[in-house]
């Protein structure tokens, strides 16, 4: 797949007018464009598996593929599946698009069962009690050879959720719940 290659300068350039705009409206407007089908190839590092999935086509969300997603970002420790936040998907096809990219989203973790969550809180301080992965509304991930930096700063630049930032780990934190970021 293609990807381009953005300097700093050029990425802010390019998600300047994303923060003009995301001034202006409510993040709700911001993470829908209703009239454009979207699409990602998906692999859980965890499990091996792979999808490529047509999850809205231009006017709905396609429910089968919606499903497909959720099996996919599954809690792979308990195999159990849970809604994933539809709006999350948005944001990553939106930071595909900040970034020229439609490359593979590598999944690190998405929904996490109440005694998954505890067990990593129990072996890590980074593992928070309340974690947004536990109502299907967070995803660790990043994509396949984008300078997570770049990864980082499209989510931020959306104002979407929350936006964790795991260098030593590999991996992007994003939610759906209040604008923040660490």
């Amino acid at each position: 797949m293609s990807q381009h290659v953005f300097s700093r300068r050029q990425f802010l350039a390019l998600t300047g007018g994303t923060l003009v705009t995301a001034s202006m409206f409510p993040t709700t407007v911001l993470a829908s464009y209703p009239d454009k089908p979207r699409t990602l190839a998906m692999n859980n590092l965890h499990t091996g598996e792979s999808l490529e999935a047509c999850y809205f086509d231009g006017v709905n969300y396609v429910s089968d593929e919606m499903a497909r997603i959720n099996q996919i970002c599954r809690d792979f420790r308990r195999n159990e599946v849970h809604p994933m936040d539809r709006a999350l998907f948005d944001q990553i096809s939106q930071i595909q698009s900040l970034l020229g990219t439609q490359t593979e989203v590598q999944i690190i973790s998405g929904y996490r069962s109440p005694a998954t969550n505890e067990a990593l809180r129990s072996k890590s301080s980074g593992v928070a009690k309340k974690s947004y992965h536990m109502l299907g509304k967070a995803l660790d991930f990043r994509l396949d050879g984008v300078k997570l930096s770049h990864v980082r700063e499209a989510a931020i630049s959306l104002k979407a959720g929350g936006v964790g930032y795991y260098a030593k780990s590999d991996f992007v934190h994003i939610d759906t719940g209040p604008a923040r970021q660490w």
